[in-house]
């Protein structure tokens, strides 16, 4: 039986605005194939207002007002509180989806808009790394008490399936430690200074088509991949760990001079993540490194991003992300929406 499914948006960039468009191209799909109607009955910004309406919001509309800078406001059928955890409380939603920026060093204010949420009895998607790492534990046990699901699977190489393979595929291994490249900006950004770029320039035209931020410091210094490798390291290997405890290095002193030096070895600088289970525990850490042609590290290129899994019965298994966007992550939320569903 069809059943409408109320959603509330916290976070309407780039993300969110993937994701209002994934449901309308496949509103038709989802109503057929599994038995699945969606109404977004709110969603709130941090500069384009908010919107309420039970009978659900039209994101064709919502979308062309935020895209031509507008403001949501016009689009509510009711008074829509400013103050984000009001918002949550005010809106008739049965799932919230969180995609407001990661904040690496405390989680916050995201893990408060997402306890909020699931104190109001709602199901919670967040595509964002920073709750997994600061409150995984808390949130995990808040959702099991109040019956809902905590679902992250964006939050990790977009749109590819890690967590949830671990859940289920992999159940009965246990990972002993991994390898990869996480932070897609910074794997831009060394192939452009391989080409001659300087850092600054690279930067510059990373901030041109959206791959970075205003401040792009999370990156650069190694901090969004540091956040990652502690979301795995707290999900996947059962060991709680904060990006402040991972022994992290940014890019920042890779010179022109270095990525020289490293062609002409028939080497390239890749920002390497590396986690690993040891007697005495987990060892973390995000550095810049030289790969040789051998790794499999060497080809992912671009905003690719790579993981390599050593597990106690598969010793070798890889995940290769292609040129990862907004609509990869926005796939990952609709995948996790559709498995609280329990409709795949």
């Amino acid at each position: 039986m069809t059943r409408v499914h109320r959603l509330c948006l916290i976070g309407f960039g780039n993300v969110g605005r993937a994701f209002a468009r994934l449901l309308i191209k496949k509103a038709d799909e989802l109503s057929d194939r599994y038995g699945v109607v969606v109404a977004v009955t709110g969603i709130t910004t941090g500069s384009h207002g908010g919107a309420l309406n039970p009978g659900g919001i039209d994101l064709s509309a919502a979308l062309a007002l935020v895209e031509a800078g507008g403001s949501l406001d016009s689009l509510s059928a009711i008074d829509a509180p400013s103050d984000t955890a009001d918002f949550i409380r005010a809106c008739p939603a049965d799932v919230v989806f969180e995609t407001t920026p990661v904040n690496p060093h405390t989680g916050q204010p995201a893990l408060d808009y997402i306890t909020t949420a699931l104190h109001a009895g709602m199901h919670v998607v967040t595509a964002n790394k920073g709750p997994v790492v600061h409150g995984y534990q808390t949130l995990t046990e808040l959702a099991k008490a109040q019956g809902r699901h905590f679902m992250f699977e964006s939050a990790v190489m977009d749109g590819a399936p890690i967590f949830a393979l671990f859940r289920e595929p992999l159940v009965g291994a246990n990972l002993i430690g991994f390898e990869g490249i996480l932070n897609s900006c910074t794997n831009l950004l060394l192939g452009l200074m391989e080409e001659g770029q300087t850092l600054d320039e690279a930067v510059a035209y990373g901030r041109s088509i959206g791959i970075t931020e205003t401040d792009p410091s999370n990156d650069i210094d190694g901090w969004d991949a540091a956040v990652k490798v502690a979301a795995l390291v707290t999900v996947l290997m059962g060991e709680p760990l904060t990006p402040q405890q991972v022994d992290r290095t940014g890019i920042r002193g890779i010179t022109p001079q270095m990525i020289a030096e490293a062609k002409s070895a028939g080497e390239r600088w890749k920002l390497v993540c590396t986690a690993e289970r040891r007697p005495d525990g987990i060892t973390a850490r995000v550095a810049p490194q030289r790969v040789r042609p051998e790794s499999p590290l060497y080809t992912v290129s671009g905003t690719s991003s790579f993981c390599q899994f050593r597990l106690d019965v598969l010793p070798g298994l890889g995940i290769l992300e292609s040129d990862p966007g907004p609509e990869t992550t926005a796939y990952g939320l609709l995948a996790d929406f559709l498995n609280i569903l329990e409709v795949v």
